[in-house]
């Protein structure tokens, strides 16, 4: 088998390039910034206060550019892909701030999250707004497929963080049961943005649909990746502890692969950790060790590269351009990243 750094080492080749990835819609993105601080403006100041917070708390902005990109692959050029852009950014962070309290997490990208500092009370109501300002946001034009798209991805989202509710704690979860969590809390979002993208510009249905398993395959991938992190990451990097996504109980792709291997060792560490919310440096070590004997980070990344080479397929039937260099660019940066 392939050894994960090696596969790692691989995708890093056509990193070095992947600096001017977002190059092409850079003025763009910059006025999503913009449009999301434009609405986020309110009589009570609270508001503006913590939307301010969350905007320089960081963030690739990968959801908005997938919209951006795809409007540009799509032949659109229009004000309508920053807006929905910024949408975007307005679902992703009420998703954000309610997973941070329904987590307990403290840090969010090495800041004081959210409800460590303004108190669960308050965040609540702030994810609230947030989800409910994006649709009026959305409702200023008349577009009611984008919307009901939009709806629907927001749905989606909201099942599966009361699904990863009902699976947190659950040390036999299964492989499907994982991946349906995964689907539901991020593919879809991802899916929706490309989608959004070439709604707004000139594809046929079966590029339209391309664009949205794009989006789906990016999402997964980038998901598999990020939980990965968990287990190959640095704190420092990360901005958040190593090991959380254990300690608060959720059982990812390497530790259900390493698991079903029979390793009795794994067995009490995992359930000890997720039982107890707390892991030591020589359990954490001994659990790493026998990740790499067993092969479950390289199955589980070995999937992100699935992920990510079938995200790159739907894009074939698109006249080249440097917004499809992009698009095909952005699986190897997901696997690449290392925060």
């Amino acid at each position: 088998m392939v050894r994960f750094v090696d596969l790692k080492q691989t995708v890093d080749k056509s990193f070095v390039a992947l600096g001017q990835l977002f190059e092409p819609i850079r003025e763009d993105l910059v006025r999503v910034d913009r449009e999301f601080a434009r609405h986020i403006e309110s009589q009570i100041e609270l508001i503006p206060e913590i939307g301010g917070y969350i905007q320089k708390s960081g963030g690739k902005r990968i959801r908005p550019a997938v919209l951006l990109m795809s409007a540009r692959l799509a032949g659109y050029q229009g004000d309508k892909a920053v807006l929905y852009a910024a949408v975007v950014e307005f679902i992703h962070a009420a998703t954000l701030v309610h997973d941070d309290i329904i987590d307990e997490a403290e840090l969010r990208r090495g800041r004081t999250s959210v409800h460590s500092r303004w108190g669960n009370d308050i965040t609540v109501l702030l994810g609230d707004y947030l989800y409910i300002k994006s649709m009026a946001m959305a409702l200023t034009h008349d577009s009611l497929e984008i919307i009901r798209l939009l709806c629907d991805v927001t749905v989606r989202m909201i099942e599966g963080e009361l699904y990863q509710l009902t699976k947190n704690g659950d040390v036999d979860i299964s492989e499907d049961e994982h991946f349906e969590i995964i689907r539901r809390k991020t593919a879809y979002l991802f899916g929706g943005c490309a989608q959004i993208g070439g709604m707004l510009g000139s594809v046929t249905p079966e590029q339209e649909q391309a664009l949205r398993e794009y989006g789906y395959q990016l999402g997964v991938a980038f998901q598999l990746v990020d939980d990965l992190l968990d287990f190959t990451g640095d704190a420092e990097s990360l901005g958040k502890p190593i090991g959380g996504d254990l300690r608060e109980g959720k059982v990812t792709l390497p530790i259900i692969h390493l698991l079903q291997h029979g390793e009795p060792t794994a067995d009490q560490i995992v359930r000890e950790t997720v039982r107890e919310r707390t892991i030591s440096h020589a359990q954490w070590d001994d659990l790493r060790r026998m990740l790499g004997e067993h092969g479950s980070i390289e199955y589980a990344y070995q999937k992100a590269v699935e992920c990510a080479e079938t995200a790159k397929k739907q894009l074939y039937s698109f006249p080249p351009s440097p917004a499809l260099d992009a698009l095909l660019a952005l699986p190897d940066y997901v696997l690449a990243r290392d925060r």
